[in-house]
């Protein structure tokens, strides 16, 4: 599949994607509990504007602001029959901006979770989920996405959902994990656990990786975990690591987060000697931050893997069960959730 995407990384050591989208938005007026897709619609001239702003700081990859563009998202919002419009509105606002920067930018669909928990787990039954991805895909290659972005997912059903769903389109597609305490998602999944669940996915997604979590040091930590893992299964590391722009915190009646360019263009800079091959930035993430680490990838030379104490001297601390991993330590289990998960894939096989 050649497309503008698997070209731009089979030619490039590496690709900067872009920053958040809530925290931006917000900045812009955005209210808490609005939904950020209705002003693909409502505000096209904001949309169009954040966009811009991460075109100017040099990112390669940019997503739509469509994470919770499907129907059980936008249901919250009274939107559930607005998929096709939002989605389309989303993608096209972003496809005109990158027309006119002159550059070649991808155009990334991204695709968050349905926000409820999928069978066995919980109620949802995941051909339902798979038809709700499958709906908002479609309009995204209406729209004129290179790539689908599927991320912050944090259950291996979901992530099985959602790629059958989005294969439908015919389009790349990349999948992250929200990684956070102790190196696993909410229910349990382990970066080394996203490797392994590569070759059961309905299509094999053009990178893998993980975004959000609890902040920079535990995304390195999760990227050389997944790094190993492929080195093991001896599987290409198409690796994307999307940080939190450090943590948040409780300022002036509002969430800020405390990490500053400087540090995430740290960040940036040892992602990629873990092996990720984009990088970028999440929840608190702006274009200043975007830009700084667009400077410093630029003039970085790709040096050693990352050690435990480099990563927590650099970024900050990591919990126990990430040290763990790093330290090759399995025997931190994932309690009742990961048991649930693993019991889950002994069933599929």
């Amino acid at each position: 599949m050649n497309t503008l995407f698997t070209r731009l990384l089979s030619e490039k050591p590496w690709l900067l994607a872009d920053g958040a989208t809530g925290t931006n938005l917000f900045a812009m007026g955005l209210m808490s509990g609005d939904s950020p897709e209705l002003w693909n619609a409502e505000h096209p001239d904001r949309i169009s504007a954040h966009y811009q702003s991460f075109v100017d700081a040099g990112s390669d990859i940019i997503l739509t602001n469509t994470f919770g563009g499907t129907r059980y998202r936008l249901k919250l919002h009274n939107a559930q029959d607005r998929v096709h419009e939002l989605n389309v509105n989303g993608a096209r606002l972003l496809v005109d901006c990158v027309r006119s920067s002159g550059r070649d930018i991808v155009v990334a669909g991204s695709m968050g979770p349905t926000g409820e928990i999928l069978q066995p787990a919980g109620e949802l039954d995941p051909a339902l989920a798979e038809a709700a991805f499958a709906e908002q895909a479609m309009a995204l290659k209406e729209g004129g996405v290179d790539v689908l972005w599927i991320e912050t997912i944090s259950s291996t059903e979901e992530s099985q959902a959602a790629v059958k769903g989005a294969a439908v389109a015919g389009l790349p597609i990349v999948l992250t994990l929200s990684i956070d305490t102790n190196g696993r998602t909410m229910m349990g999944l382990t970066g080394e656990d996203l490797v392994r669940l590569q070759p059961q996915l309905h299509a094999l997604p053009a990178a893998f990786g993980t975004n959000c979590g609890l902040g920079a040091s535990e995304v390195v930590a999760a990227v050389v975990n997944m790094k190993t893992a492929c080195e093991q299964a001896g599987v290409e590391p198409f690796i994307v690591a999307k940080a939190n722009c450090g943590i948040p915190e409780w300022v002036d009646g509002e969430i800020r987060y405390n990490g500053t360019p400087e540090l995430m263009a740290q960040f940036a800079t040892m992602a990629v000697d873990a092996g990720a091959r984009i990088v970028g930035g999440c929840c608190g993430t702006t274009p200043q931050h975007i830009a700084e680490m667009r400077e410093a990838l630029d003039n970085h030379q790709r040096g050693e893997l990352p050690g435990m104490n480099h990563i927590i001297s650099t970024l900050g601390d990591i919990t126990a069960g990430a040290k763990a991993q790093l330290a090759g330590d399995t025997s931190i289990a994932g309690g009742a959730v990961g048991g649930a998960q693993r019991r889950s894939s002994r069933r599929r096989k």
